[in-house]
């Protein structure tokens, strides 16, 4: 019987869109901006660039060349490089599983704060207490997931030329540009405040890159090193399976070295735009106070300044929810996608059959996550000191536990069992040069498994 000819993207820039509409997701527009805002603006923004084009590349590199070189999904690539490692796939199936729990809960948040803004109740979404009010009520937070959802399973329905790459090459340009508008009109804003002081979006910029290094001590710069690794794996979608499973939709013909390169200039360039997007604005309206918000600045302190810019403020809230949909729809589309093809090659079922069933499954889960802010309701303390409910705990355990730990582990398969060469030789099958080779080499075999084990030591509260 002839084999099934596996699914690919049509060529380079298909690829590059949609592993940058992977990595352009809630990581860049939602944490980005309260991370660097948190650490010392241009400071964070500095370490978080050195970092992107080393420690990130070598991620970014390795499961990428990972996908092409074995064409598998990651449950079943790590064991046709080494039967011993098997094990690691499956590690990183488990990440995206736990992922996609919540993440189409947070999706529903966003739809719902779209549909309050585009229906006039704006002043309603800025009030103090409407988000918290929303997300413990019984029914809305899990219409507005199942909605979110739908839209997420419709895509990778429709497979990866026909779906994903199709989505990627309309939505990515837009959202680009929806970004930079936003960007440019933050730089516009001002607001006097009442004791007569004038606040300007320049100001914002100027408070967001520039490095801040007032009472900066060792153990502080090593925490804001840590925040930007971490951030890097939410922003470039590695160490989940996600990039292993697109690697494995390129084509021999296409230049790898090239599109990592442009696929890290892409993340980089929307997480400063983010930032530049978010920070001036909070800035102006409410001072640097406001910029220590954290994970509440999207959903709590933006609307209220929305409210702020008066009837043009709904129209933007509008505009910039839409633009934070379409992230986060990008991302979990490459969050399910993985899913569907581990098992779509682990049980040799069709991609229709598998992603109705996984959506269906998934409905479910994310039910019991959204009923967890009300029936299920409980607090539990985590490792690193933060106290969560059950979506907290669902993250925790992929991305600061999970995550760090197939890193470690494939920079030892790679670096270590296998050897570089073994990725090197895949990038430059298809690449003119690979001028970062010795970059990679050093950083997957000594380097990285060093700042990896300390940042899963402070994941766990040991560091």
């Amino acid at each position: 019987m002839e084999k099934k000819k596996k699914a690919s993207f049509s060529g380079s820039i298909g690829f590059v869109l949609a592993a940058a509409g992977s990595a352009v997701g809630l990581g860049n527009i939602w944490r980005f901006p309260y991370l660097a805002a948190k650490d010392g603006g241009g400071l964070f923004l500095l370490v978080y660039i050195v970092l992107a084009f080393t420690f990130g590349f070598v991620l970014l590199t390795t499961d990428i060349g990972i996908g092409r070189k074995t064409k598998m999904s990651a449950l079943k690539a790590y064991g046709k490089i080494n039967e011993k490692w098997k094990f690691v796939g499956l590690l990183t199936f488990i990440i995206p599983a736990l992922i996609m729990t919540y993440y189409a809960v947070i999706g529903g948040w966003i739809t719902k704060y779209i549909v309050a803004f585009a229906t006039g109740k704006g002043n309603e979404a800025a009030k103090d207490g409407y988000f918290g009010a929303f997300i413990t009520s019984k029914a809305a937070p899990i219409v507005f997931m199942l909605i979110f959802l739908a839209m997420t399973s419709i895509i990778v329905y429709m497979g990866v030329e026909k779906g994903i790459e199709k989505f990627s090459k309309i939505i990515m340009p837009g959202l680009l540009v929806i970004i930079i508008v936003i960007a440019i009109f933050s730089l516009t804003l001002s607001y006097k405040t009442e004791d007569g002081t004038v606040r300007t979006g320049i100001d914002g910029l100027l408070v967001y890159i520039i490095p801040n290094f007032d009472g900066l001590t060792v153990s502080k710069f090593i925490g804001i090193v840590m925040d930007a690794m971490g951030q890097l794996f939410y922003s470039l979608s590695v160490a989940m399976g996600i990039m292993i499973t697109y690697g494995s939709y390129v084509k021999d013909d296409v230049d790898l070295n090239k599109s990592i390169r442009n696929i890290e200039i892409f993340d980089t360039m929307a997480a400063f735009l983010a930032g530049l997007m978010i920070i001036p604005a909070v800035y102006v309206f409410m001072g640097k106070e406001g910029m220590t918000e954290g994970p509440r600045l999207m959903f709590v302190s933006l609307p209220k300044i929305f409210e702020e810019m008066g009837f043009v403020g709904n129209i933007v809230a509008v505009v910039f929810f839409i633009m934070v949909l379409f992230a986060a729809l990008t991302s979990c589309v490459s969050i399910m996608e993985t899913l569907v093809a581990n098992c779509m090659e682990k049980f040799n079922k069709s991609r229709k059959t598998v992603s109705l069933v996984m959506a269906a499954i998934y409905a479910g889960l994310a039910t019991l996550i959204c009923l967890g802010y009300n029936v299920l309701y409980f607090e539990i303390k985590l490792p690193n000191g933060a106290v969560g409910q059950l979506l907290d705990i669902m993250d925790y355990a992929s991305n600061y536990v999970l995550m760090p730990v197939v890193s470690i582990l494939t920079c030892i398969l790679i670096g270590w069992i296998t050897k570089p060469k073994y990725i090197i030789d895949e990038v430059k099958k298809s690449s003119t040069s690979f001028k970062r080779a010795g970059l990679y080499t050093v950083m997957v075999k000594f380097i990285a498994p060093v700042m990896l084990v300390v940042l899963f030591l402070k994941s766990l509260g040991l560091f």
